[in-house]
């Protein structure tokens, strides 16, 4: 079942939806990408698979309604990366303190800039968050904390998205904690090619239930 889950920020409230299967041994929080929300196809699509293997996701809004406006306009804070780092922290420290997921592991799924975010979230909840998986990502934008990340951390890409493999190649040299680059074979930046996507989600599926299943 999946139920509204409101992610409270200094400023504003963000929508999101919870789903938690019965037995779940741990909850995804996802990271959309650029001008995306948590209608983003992919990663419902990602997040079903997840749900398929016992994990449970909170699909979120990392703007509000103005600022998604004011993105659409000028691009400007779909890279504003302490802002969206900010608000997935305030996601996981939400779902450490719900009664529906307190005691799960967190992991955390990020696209594009939402990667970024989703590793320096981990960086400043090393605690609660096990496990990171970046798609089509862009973990050079997470700067120093990089060098703080102490879970794993698979970075998935595409054989054809050249520009976004080169940087992951360069911030994955930057990490710390143990890590795995998987390029995905002839998939562009956005895994739109046949099988693309489904190899994504059951590559985040098996490394999230070995990461979050240990804890």
């Amino acid at each position: 079942m999946t139920v509204p889950f409101a992610v409270e920020t200094e400023d504003v409230a963000l929508p999101g939806d919870l789903t938690i299967p019965a037995d779940a041994t741990g909850v995804v929080a996802f990271a959309h990408g650029s001008g995306s929300s948590r209608h983003s196809p992919r990663n419902v699509a990602v997040a079903r698979t997840l749900q398929d293997q016992r994990l449970g996701t909170l699909l979120f809004d990392l703007l509000s309604p103005d600022e998604e406006r004011a993105d659409a306009a000028t691009a400007a804070l779909r890279f504003d990366i302490e802002l969206l780092a900010g608000r997935l922290v305030d996601a996981v420290d939400r779902l450490t303190e719900d009664d529906r997921t307190h005691g799960l592991p967190i992991g955390l799924f990020g696209a594009s800039t939402g990667a970024a975010a989703a590793l320096v979230a981990a960086a400043r909840r090393p605690e609660p968050v096990r496990a990171v998986v970046s798609r089509g990502g862009r973990p050079d934008l997470a700067g120093d904390a990089l060098g703080e990340v102490s879970c794993p951390v698979l970075l998935l890409v595409g054989e054809r998205d050249e520009h976004v493999r080169r940087l992951n190649e360069q911030g994955a040299r930057n990490l710390r904690a143990p890590y795995e680059i998987e390029v995905v074979p002839g998939a562009t930046h956005l895994f739109e090619e046949p099988g693309a996507l489904e190899h994504v989600a059951g590559r985040a599926g098996a490394w999230f239930g070995r990461h979050l299943a240990r804890s």
